[in-house]
Formats: C-alpha cells, structure tokens, sequence
C-alpha cells in the first residue's frame, strides 16, 4: 500500500528526497492549486499531475528532464520551416487558446501507459489560467495567418521555465514553438527548461536527463520572488510581455 503524506491548505511540501522510487518522484497529495501553492511548487522543484478521478498528487522524480538552452537540438527540418517564415510566433498572445488546445490532446494519465485521456482537468485550467493572469504561466503560439496551428505553455520561475504541456495540428508546429521560447530565453540570459520527465521525443530535442538534486540546486540558484498577494517581483518580467518572437 503506497503512503504519502497528505497536504492541509497551509502544509507546507515534504521535502523532495522524501518522494517515492515508485511511482517515481510522488511525493505528496491534498491541499489546493491556488497561485500561492503553485508558485510554491515549482520554485521547489515540484508540480502537480493527476487525472479527474484522483486528489492532486505532488511529484519531484529522479531523474529530472531537462534541456540547457545552447544544446537545444535544432534538426534539419525545424531550421528549414524556421527560415520559411510561414509562421507567425507570438508569447502570451492567448494563453487560454494554447491550454484549451493542450486540452483535447489524449495524454499518458499518471501511472498508465496508455493514451487514455488528459490530465489538463478543468480545474488545472481555472488554476493555470489564474496563475498567467499573476504573471507566472506563460504561452507561446503559432499562427498561419489567424489559425492557431500549434504552441505551448509552462511556469517560468526566474531564469526557468518549467514546460507542461505543448500541441501542433501542422508538421513541426510545436517544435518551432520551443525554438522561438529557447531563442527568447537566450536573449534574455535565462538558464533551463525543466521537462519534468524525460521522454524519447524531449531527448531528440536535446533534453539530458540530471539527478533531482543536481536539478534543485540549479533551480533554487535562478529562481524567482513575488508579493506576499503572489505576484511576480523579478527582473524578467519585461521578458514575459506579450509580443512577437522569433524562432
């Protein structure tokens, strides 16, 4: 039988060398997925992941995918559509589109191996839609003219952006997406993306896999401050206003 501590309103995490091998890195459930307890988590290495039937569940595993911004591996295709310019890219242009899309996409549910629904709850909705409105969740979209064709969306902590969730209805649509974020990052001396849990498709995009406490300590070194009402007190914020961006 799996035991893991269960979070009251105003607990505060378990410490993450205290999350499970298996299922790796669960570390915690309960408590609510306001912008305060968000903000929590991520700047501790720690997200929320869980399907409509279950209470929130809290992981931090080990290893932890991640992508360095000057090893983003960008293929012989991707350059090419990139130089084409067919697409417009743009970030925090409609967030609520690019989670919504995110949405309708049938993901591994934790625990399964099957393609069987989607963790994006509408209430993981309400909380992340809340969380960009206080300036901490961030998108990137992809447009052929006005149609959006592909995107993004994810926490930026600091110099980090912790990735969730991304989508495409074109070839390379969303790939393009995290080159433009990666260029965009770049330019303004960020550090990582975290990509949570390594995946064939995230390693051919150059993601590396490191230890959960080399992670931590990389992620505590570029982290961020808010208010005591949540809200982001950070040189990056002019990195994160909405605008073009070019991958």
């Amino acid at each position: 039988m799996i035991e893991i501590p269960y979070l009251h309103p105003k607990s505060p995490f378990p410490e993450v060398s205290t999350a499970l091998d298996e299922p790796n890195g669960l570390l915690a459930f309960g408590g609510g997925l306001d912008v305060s307890r968000l903000f929590t988590a991520y700047s501790q290495g720690i997200f929320p992941w869980f399907s409509e039937e279950e209470p929130i569940l809290w992981w931090s595993p080990d290893p932890r995918a991640i992508i360095y911004l000057n090893e983003f591996h960008i293929s012989r295709s991707l350059r090419k559509l990139a130089n084409k310019k067919r697409y417009q890219v743009t970030l925090n242009r409609n967030f609520k589109a690019v989670i919504a899309k995110c949405a309708e996409i049938p993901r591994h549910l934790p625990g399964s191996t099957e393609l069987s629904g989607t963790w994006i709850t509408e209430d993981m909705v309400t909380a992340y839609r809340a969380l960009h409105e206080s300036g901490l969740a961030h998108s990137v979209e992809v447009w052929d003219e006005d149609q959006l064709v592909g995107g993004l969306y994810g926490v930026g902590i600091g110099k980090v952006f912790c990735g969730e969730s991304m989508f495409h209805t074109r070839t390379d649509s969303s790939k393009l997406a995290l080159m433009a974020l990666v260029k965009h990052m770049q330019k303004f001396e960020m550090a990582f993306i975290d990509c949570q849990l390594p995946t064939p498709h995230l390693k051919s995009l150059g993601a590396k896999t490191v230890q959960r406490d080399q992670f931590i300590h990389s992620l505590h070194k570029n982290n961020a401050t808010v208010d005591e009402e949540g809200y982001l007190l950070d040189a990056y914020c002019d990195a994160w206003k909405a605008q073009e961006i070019t991958p």
